[in-house]
């Protein structure tokens, strides 16, 4: 499966702890990142990770085209509800993920119970949507 992973600045570190606890489960897996969550991700895990260009400088919307060309079977943004940030940002990848049927969790409860769910085949489904 291909995951992508995005955090706003306050929400960075969190992601990095996610990730850290669900190592296990994330190599078996291709990530993609925006360019700084990326790079903290892979610096922290050692998981190789595809980083895109920083989220405002259009990193979140090479994610959404991908998502449009169903290149992407999770995403994983961890948003902070009380940045001062676009409401487009957000409402472009929610929009894409729910026209593309792509599961995407903007907090870390709903980003376990995806990842665990990942684990337990429940997202197998996106392979067959994906024509693998």
């Amino acid at each position: 499966m291909n995951i992508a992973l995005i955090a706003h600045d306050e929400k960075k570190e969190l992601m990095v702890q996610f990730c850290i606890a669900y190592c296990g489960i994330l190599s078996k897996h291709t990530l993609c990142a925006t360019g700084t969550t990326g790079k903290m991700v892979a610096e922290a895990t050692g998981l190789p990770v595809q980083c895109f260009l920083t989220g405002n400088q259009g990193g979140d919307q090479q994610i959404g085209a991908r998502i449009t060309y169903n290149e992407i079977d999770m995403v994983l943004f961890f948003r902070d509800p009380l940045a001062n940030t676009p409401a487009g940002e957000i409402d472009s990848l929610l929009r894409l993920c729910d026209l593309n049927t792509v599961p995407m969790a903007t907090n870390v409860a709903t980003a376990e119970m995806l990842v665990l769910g990942l684990e337990r085949g429940d997202l197998d489904w996106r392979n067959v949507a994906r024509g693998k």
